[in-house]
């Protein structure tokens, strides 16, 4: 394979990512170990107190992650993972959901969910306003009316829906 300018043959190795994965994991682990540590990982009166089955399992995650990581190092393909074109592409939808999630608390689920199908509406399928629009709006209504008043389920709301007294 020849890198190419393009981005279509160069990008990250297969093993390279395996290393990554399995290094974020041995974090993951020993956030779960600090914190069963905190909050006791010993037997108390009652059995087990909380932090018990966390630390063991943050230890079995560390372990694990770390045999991954030195496998993958050692023994992983030299493939290419993905070309730069390809992670942009999933990137297209990874960081608009990221800040969805993230907006959520702040301006509700029902106008973040507009925003983010108006969003993929016109920028990744290039549909008109008047679809977009209808869609973006609509969808949000529907489930408004199917769990807030149908299923009686409430859903997070922001400034507008108190606004509008919903």
């Amino acid at each position: 394979m020849s890198d190419s300018p393009d981005g279509q043959s160069s990008g990250p190795r297969q093993h390279l990512v395996e290393v990554g994965v399995a290094a974020f994991m041995v974090l993951l682990g020993i956030i779960a170990i600090i914190g069963s540590l905190r909050v006791g990982t010993g037997w108390g009166a009652e059995g087990p107190k909380s932090g018990f089955f966390p630390f063991w399992i943050g230890l079995i995650v560390v372990g694990t992650s770390l045999y991954n990581m030195v496998r993958a190092y050692t023994h992983g393909s030299r493939k290419l993972f993905a070309s730069w074109m390809q992670i942009a592409q999933v990137l297209k939808v990874v960081l608009p959901l990221t800040i969805y999630v993230g907006v959520i608390p702040w301006i509700g689920i029902y106008l973040a969910s507009a925003l983010l199908i108006a969003g993929f509406m016109r920028w990744i399928g290039r549909y008109g306003w008047l679809l977009t629009l209808a869609i973006s709006i609509g969808l949000p209504v529907v489930t408004y009316f199917t769990f807030e008043m149908w299923f009686l389920v409430p859903l997070p709301k922001g400034p507008i829906e108190d606004m509008l007294g919903l």
